[in-house]
Parts: structure tokens; sequence; C-alpha cells
């Protein structure tokens, strides 16, 4: 989903050869420059960037409190998107820009990126086409339709 809107690179923890292989067969058949990186020390990696950090925590603030603040802190500046799978050390909310809840209930990490991202970007940025593709996806009511680029 990250990439349909635009992400450029999904950060991990641990190394995984098969998200790494699964991101590239995307890539190949549909277009994008997505990529897979592991990163060793996310501390550094969050102390080094130099962007806005958002934070998604069924604890933080709901999303439509701070929708607005967000959009104009980003103002073309790289964007860094945690999503803990397990329990997030408090360094974490002390660093991010932003700690935002979707809903202040447990909920999925891969559903609140998808509605963080469908919320916070606009329409524009849906659907996008992406150069080099060998597929393309033809929008239908019904069933499938799948053309392949020349």
């Amino acid at each position: 989903m990250a990439r349909a809107f635009g992400a450029t690179t999904i950060y991990i923890h641990q190394h995984d050869e098969n998200i790494k292989k699964t991101i590239e067969e995307v890539n190949k058949r549909f277009g994008g420059d997505f990529i897979v990186s592991s990163v060793n020390n996310w501390r550094k990696l969050i102390e080094s960037w130099n962007g806005v950090i958002v934070h998604l925590t069924m604890y933080g603030i709901p999303l439509p409190e701070v929708k607005d603040e967000i959009l104009s802190t980003i103002n073309n500046r790289d964007l860094l998107i945690i999503v803990g799978a397990e329990k997030v050390p408090s360094d974490v909310y002390k660093k991010a820009t932003f700690n935002v809840a979707i809903m202040n209930q447990p909920h999925s990490e891969v559903s609140s990126l998808a509605i963080f991202l469908y919320d916070l970007f606009p329409e524009s940025m849906r659907n996008s086409l992406f150069n080099k593709s060998q597929l393309k996806i033809i929008p239908t009511a019904h069933g499938k339709k799948v053309i392949k680029n020349q």
C-alpha cells in the first residue's frame, strides 16, 4: 500500500529475503522503484532522520485532530512513518514529530498505515501509474482486466 501512495522505501528491522524478492517482483510487474532496506540500528535511523517522523499508535492523537498540522509540517520534507509490531520503546514516542492514532483501540499495523496514507494524501496520488511496468490493471465493476504494456 505504501508503494501505491508514493513511498520509496520500507525499512525493516530484520533482514527478510522473501520480502525483498516480493517487492522486486511487484516493481518488475507493476513498475516503480520501491526498495526494502534492512536496518540494524533503528534508533540510529530515527536519530539521523532529517524530516518529519509520524508514529502510528493507538495511544496517539486522533488523525482528524492533527491531519492539517501534519500536512503543513511535511511541506516537501521527507516523511518517516513508524508502525511498531511489538511493544514500542518510549524513545520512539519521544522522538516522533507526531504520535498519531487511527483509532484508540487495538488494530493492525498494516491497516493503520493504509488508512493514514489514504486519508493524508490527495486523490492525485491514488492509482498512480509507474514507469517500466509490465502490467497495467484496468478498473472494472466485475472481474479482472490486466493488459501488458508495450
